[in-house]
């Protein structure tokens, strides 16, 4: 019987990997000073591009403000108005210069210098954080909805799987599988801690379509012995970790994901998702990607 399960997107999730964002952090120092350059890198496009124009707006109304405080300071400006000043400001941000109006007292020419002078640097500030977030390298590696614990070679294995929605590759990718859970200490102090889970195959030269993932339950295994109740019971979450070096882009990239205790599915495997076509060419169906089967 094959078990279908929605997809999800990974940010939604409440896991070890969007946790540490929710995380309240309070500081020991008096003053506040938010990270700006790294919340904009962060910030969705939508985000970005709706503070840039904002601040663009807002750049140009308090200059034309300040046009519009004397008047006459703008020849050929007609009826003194605001919004003449305003689209005098844009003009002069942007270096346009059309030649109809133009700074007309000495006054009027400071204001020109320091807006250009601004400008200029606002210009520069926004053109490195838009091309800062274009040249970031990124990772679209996509994992499975669950993980499964199935018989393999006469060993119950964890698998968990993964793959590349790139039409490249990922270089000497490594893999790194930890799970965290709530012990006890002897003094009675209560810790978050972290195991590592060695697999099967740690690294692969070469990352192009789908890797299983697969960690054996063996004596030195710290799942050993567990079952999905004792996983719920101490708060159990297994964290995997991929990263490599994109041949596009020849830069490290990263990704991750986690499961929780109910994400862990017991005797069940994968579906396959590898086949052939009709002309004999390999093929992927990642319409099979997230299901799984009864062992």
């Amino acid at each position: 019987m094959t078990t279908k399960r929605k997809r999800r997107r990974a940010p939604a999730r409440t896991g070890t990997v969007a946790s540490f964002a929710t995380v309240k952090r309070i500081s020991d120092r008096d003053e506040w000073r938010p990270d700006l350059y790294h919340r904009l890198l962060t910030a969705r496009w939508s985000t970005l591009f709706g503070l840039l124009t904002v601040a663009y707006i807002v750049f140009n109304l308090v200059f034309a403000m300040l046009y519009w405080l004397q008047p006459g300071s703008i020849a050929n400006e007609g009826e003194y108005t605001l919004l003449d000043s305003f689209f005098f400001s844009v003009q002069t941000m942007a270096t346009i210069g059309y030649g109809d109006m133009r700074p007309a007292t000495l006054y009027a020419n400071l204001l020109v210098t320091g807006e250009v002078l601004l400008g200029m640097t606002g210009l520069a500030i926004a053109t490195g954080l838009v091309f800062a977030r274009f040249s970031r390298p990124t990772a679209r590696v996509m994992f499975s909805n669950v993980a499964v614990v199935t018989p393999h070679d006469g060993v119950r294995t964890l698998m968990i799987r993964a793959a590349n929605r790139r039409s490249n590759q990922i270089l000497e990718a490594q893999v790194s599988v930890e799970l965290l859970r709530d012990e006890v200490s002897s003094e009675g102090l209560e810790m978050r801690r972290f195991h590592d889970m060695k697999a099967a195959r740690s690294r692969t030269p070469m990352f192009a379509l789908s890797w299983t993932i697969m960690h054996p339950i063996d004596e030195s295994s710290p799942l050993y012995g567990e079952t999905l109740q004792s996983l719920r019971g101490m708060n159990g979450e297994i964290v995997v970790s991929i990263t490599g070096l994109d041949e596009t882009f020849s830069q490290t990239i990263h990704a991750r994901h986690s499961y929780r205790a109910d994400e862990i599915l017991w005797d069940r495997r994968f579906s396959d998702i590898l086949g052939l076509t009709a002309d004999g060419r390999r093929s992927i169906d990642y319409r099979l990607f997230h299901e799984t089967v009864e062992t």
